[in-house]
């Protein structure tokens, strides 16, 4: 071994030795009763917060469902019951997020996180939160514009753009709607822009029945008219009897005898079925031979 390697490996053992010494002192030293004490002080407040903030949470839920089912009782009340579910899914909302900030920031504060200098530091970042948020604030102003408009309430079977179904939840930034096969679409509230309401409304059945051009029009208008008289006394959701219009011409080269029947909203379709069904009933036993109908549906103006 040459003079240098000696010193070098008498270097590297007096700093190994130095390292250790070091580590030990430190270990030695460090206050391991505090450190703990103060982990598990932590740990106790974290905890004592959860289960007070669940508590609260549980419990404000309960007034706020107890509040609205004591309005639902009260028969002299001026809202309806779909305004009371529309408003009673926005207050759980509401009282969601809100109850979710404080605990976050009771944990962060636990924590020793600086939170009010953390906010006062978001002020660095606002342009580009903002821009961020922008979406999340327009789906929260346009929530709050539906419900005081009272644009569609809970329940309600609507149109949002190519979406239809019924209101199931409106909440602080989206509007769920269940559709016609069952699937629960969720639709940003600031991607509402028409409202189609077929529940405010008595809703307009319209029944285009082609003619046989072999059969006198008048007598098919006379037992169409028959059928009428015998089927409006079995529907109460029927609000103005059925109109025979005469002759239309669809504009495809079909000349139809249109009906049009008015009805509560909710009852057009099962009714429309009904009398179409009877109309070609009658008029095959009648001797007409009637080809597929075409159906129209559309609401009252």
């Amino acid at each position: 071994m040459t003079t240098a390697d000696h010193y070098l490996s008498l270097a590297v053992s007096k700093s190994n030795f130095f390292s250790l010494d070091v580590v030990k002192h430190y270990f030695n030293n460090f206050d391991w009763d505090g450190t703990i004490s103060s982990i598990l002080q932590t740990i106790g407040s974290l905890l004592l917060v959860s289960i007070l903030f669940l508590l609260v949470y549980l419990i404000g839920k309960k007034l706020i469902k107890r509040t609205f089912n004591s309005k639902k009782e009260n028969k002299a009340s001026r809202f309806s019951e779909n305004r009371k579910a529309t408003i009673y899914t926005l207050s759980l909302n509401i009282f969601h997020y809100a109850v979710l900030f404080f605990y976050l920031y009771a944990i962060l504060s636990i924590l020793g996180v600086p939170v009010g200098t953390l906010i006062t530091g978001a002020g660095i970042m606002s342009v580009a939160l903002g821009l961020g948020a922008q979406g999340f604030v327009t789906d929260i102003v346009t929530g709050f514009f539906i419900l005081l408009e009272e644009q569609f309430s809970v329940g309600e079977y609507v149109k949002l753009g190519e979406v239809r179904g019924t209101i199931h939840a409106i909440g602080l930034r989206t509007t769920q709607i269940l559709g016609d096969d069952g699937a629960l679409h969720f639709i940003p509230n600031r991607s509402i822009t028409v409202v189609s309401n077929f529940s405010r409304n008595d809703m307009r059945a319209l029944i285009d029945i082609r003619i046989d051009p072999n059969k006198d029009i008048q007598e098919m208008e006379r037992i169409i008219s028959e059928v009428n008289e015998k089927l409006v006394p079995e529907y109460d959701e029927i609000t103005q009897s059925p109109q025979v219009l005469g002759t239309v011409d669809t504009g495809d080269g079909n000349l139809v005898l249109r009906v049009t029947i008015y009805t509560k909203n909710g009852a057009q379709a099962s009714i429309q079925r009904d009398f179409l069904s009877a109309y070609l009933a009658a008029l095959t036993n009648a001797g007409f031979k009637i080809p597929t109908s075409p159906v129209n549906l559309s609401n009252s103006k």
